[in-house]
């Protein structure tokens, strides 16, 4: 009997942090035959009244193949960033993992929780923005939150690009 792969999301908003979160899931996680799920969440005022259906919901699950049709992309909302889809296209070829997208839209953290939750994670993997304590106070952590808050285990990366 074949074992099922797993589901594994990544929350991306194109930030050095949540690319080294896609890095990180790529070099040391995903294996074949895994499911990952690029969870992307826009402010509620990028809603166009084309996508209102899917407001409570977020968008349908989207194959890596057919979001990367630029006029998917475009009625989404999304700009193609070419080292986060080249890496997605490699993936999904050689490791054999299937790449969907997830569009919400809304406040990041209770979205990126509802994720987790709605999509059955089997775990999540987030990058860090490296806010100092005072921003985070004043801000509010997206990360601090989810830890919190996720139905399912949260590993954090730390883009460490900036370190010596």
């Amino acid at each position: 009997m074949a074992e099922e792969g797993r589901k594994l999301g990544v929350s991306m908003d194109f930030s050095k942090g949540s690319k080294a979160a896609l890095k990180w899931a790529v070099d040391g996680l995903l294996r074949k035959g895994d499911t990952l799920v690029i969870i992307h969440v826009k402010h509620p005022q990028a809603l166009e009244s084309r996508n209102l259906i899917w407001s409570d919901t977020g968008s349908p699950l989207i194959p890596l193949s057919e979001f990367c049709d630029p006029e998917v992309m475009h009625s989404y909302g999304v700009e193609r960033e070419p080292d986060v889809f080249d890496l997605l296209d490699v993936i999904s070829k050689q490791l054999q993992v299937n790449v969907v997208w997830k569009i919400y839209w809304g406040d990041a953290r209770e979205r990126v929780c509802e994720a987790a939750g709605s999509l059955h994670l089997d775990t999540l993997i987030m990058g860090s923005r490296g806010l100092g304590s005072i921003k985070r106070v004043l801000l509010g952590s997206v990360t601090s939150y989810v830890l919190e808050h996720a139905t399912c285990p949260v590993t954090v990366v730390k883009d460490r690009s900036h370190e010596c």
